[in-house]
């Protein structure tokens, strides 16, 4: 199991979910991710595509301007 981090600040939907899924994919099972963005709706949107793809989210929590979404991958 590694961790990583994928910065997505500064990005507009649906680019945070896109590179969640693409860096995601890279990943084995049992890696986690940690997601930096700073779109207010990816906080739902990056949950929701863990949901329905099978990732398990650790956190999501918001920080000032900051959204952190930490995942584990599952496939």
């Amino acid at each position: 199991m590694a961790n990583y981090e994928l910065d997505a600040t500064g990005l507009l939907c649906p680019m945070p979910v896109i590179k969640t899924q693409d860096r995601a994919q890279e990943l084995n099972a049992g890696d986690t991710l940690v997601v930096y963005c700073t779109d207010p709706g990816a906080i739902n949107d990056v949950t929701a595509w863990c949901r329905i793809n099978g990732h398990k989210v650790l956190e999501a929590r918001q920080v000032e301007e900051r959204i952190i979404i930490k995942l584990e991958v599952m496939h």
